[in-house]
């Protein structure tokens, strides 16, 4: 859902052009604190904020983007700026905002990956001082080989996603 923070009635127009250009259902807030309310309740990919209405009240916008989550704010003046001018501009937010969490997911895999590789490392150590250890019973020798070879399973998984 996209959010449209404005009192002006113009917006109406945007409105449908942003639902048939967007693909993405609007809603319309004509104040700040309607806007965090919706926020709190609903879950929406942009915030779309008039610029006169930003300068008119800034603390009501401070409060509407502390409440943002993972929105891309998107400002724009609707006395200068068309329907068509305001889907371009959530069109390359959205598009932004993808790449974002695209990148924020590939880094969260990536520092996982590092994690447990880590740890399997740590492991297949461990394996490797215990199985030297003189006079291990041969039920815990068989039991750290059991363990050694689903760690070096777990470490050939974890290459092949790389």
């Amino acid at each position: 859902m996209i959010l449209l923070i404005s009192p002006l009635a113009k917006t109406q127009n945007c409105i449908r052009a942003i639902q048939e250009g967007i693909n993405e259902p609007v809603r319309l807030c004509a104040r700040f604190e309607d806007a965090t309310s919706l926020l709190q309740e609903h879950e929406v990919s942009a915030v779309v904020f008039d610029q006169l209405l930003l300068d008119a009240e800034p603390d009501g916008a401070e409060a509407v983007l502390k409440h943002l989550g993972t929105a891309v704010p998107v400002y724009v003046n609707f006395a200068v700026s068309g329907a068509r001018r305001l889907i371009r501009e959530l069109r390359f937010a959205l598009q932004r905002r993808e790449r974002e969490k695209l990148a924020a997911k590939q880094e969260a895999e990536l520092a996982l990956r590092h994690e447990l590789s880590n740890a399997i490392t740590a492991l297949l150590l461990s394996c490797e001082m215990a199985l030297q250890a003189p006079g291990l019973p041969a039920l815990a020798e068989s039991k750290m080989h059991t363990v050694e070879a689903l760690a070096r399973e777990m470490s050939a998984k974890l290459g092949a996603l790389a």
